[in-house]
């Protein structure tokens, strides 16, 4: 039996303070983004293109009047690019939209993020600068987790290992080789320890491994940890790679991706997650 006041799981109500923590949220990430030129999208919540890069069966699916297939929005990194490149391309100069909008996942997941998109960037400099404005507003001290997603590609095509190695983190697989630079890589945690791989690390693997050492000079943080073994599940994430957790719970991620051969950037903050972390502030 179904009482009327019953919510299906996975679903959000906001209220009172949660209501509240979540005005403040978007209002500080969408003053932040907006400062570095970020203009706004709201996407339909309803897509015809959703498919590629999330399991079929995790769509909430319906059909339109011709019957066609639509699904309520998965995802809003590629929806947002696809409308910016393909339906708004010819009007539109502007490459930085940030939206803040929920995602659906089967059987009824309700997640809401703020998140942005650079179109034709691959510099994650900006972003994690942002982030870390936003977190400090927030007064949050998450760690920032940098990797390279063709670190693991490479390595597991130059090793013949298959690449669910590398997204279970099964270290102990990747130890047994006992190559002195992969057990190295394995164990890295600082800049310092990047610079030291880099000097007996194979060609391929030298270039990749330099854009983390780069980037991490361009960023004022603390609480930064560096996992080049680190293989993201959001395939369409093909080089650096960033996360902001806290207490091991992911609050905000984003990195590099190709959409159609256009290079590309994005990140989305988790404003369920991060409710929950100040929620519990409020009350200690």
């Amino acid at each position: 039996m179904i009482y009327e006041h019953e919510i299906p799981k996975g679903s959000r109500l906001y209220f009172g303070e949660s209501a509240k923590l979540k005005r403040e949220i978007e209002g500080i990430a969408s003053t932040i983004l907006e400062k570095f030129n970020y203009q706004e999208i709201v996407t339909p919540y309803l897509s015809y293109h959703q498919h590629p890069f999330v399991d079929e069966k995790e769509l909430l699916r319906f059909s339109d009047e011709k019957n066609n297939m639509l699904s309520l929005r998965a995802d809003s990194t590629l929806d947002v690019v696809r409308l910016i490149s393909k339906r708004l391309g010819r009007s539109i100069k502007n490459k930085k939209w940030y939206y803040i909008q929920p995602v659906f996942r089967y059987p009824s997941n309700e997640t809401y993020q703020v998140g942005a998109e650079f179109i034709g960037s691959h510099s994650l400099e900006e972003p994690i600068n942002m982030a870390i404005e936003f977190f400090k507003k927030l007064q949050i001290e998450p760690y920032l987790h940098i990797s390279n997603i063709n670190i693991p590609k490479i390595i597991s095509k130059k090793l013949n290992l298959p690449i669910s190695v590398f997204e279970s983190g099964n270290l102990q697989e990747i130890l047994k080789i006992n190559l002195d630079w992969l057990n190295k890589l394995a164990c890295l945690e600082s800049v310092d320890d990047i610079e030291k791989v880099i000097e007996i690390a194979p060609e391929i693997v030298k270039k990749e491994l330099q854009k983390m050492s780069d980037l991490s000079h361009k960023i004022k943080y603390d609480k930064i940890l560096f996992s080049p073994l680190f293989y993201a599940k959001m395939r369409y994430y093909d080089d650096l790679f960033f996360r902001f957790f806290d207490n091991n719970k992911s609050i905000s991620m984003g990195g590099c991706y190709r959409f159609e051969n256009t290079k590309a950037m994005g990140f989305a903050h988790y404003i369920d997650a991060i409710i929950e972390i100040k929620g519990k502030d409020n009350h200690e």
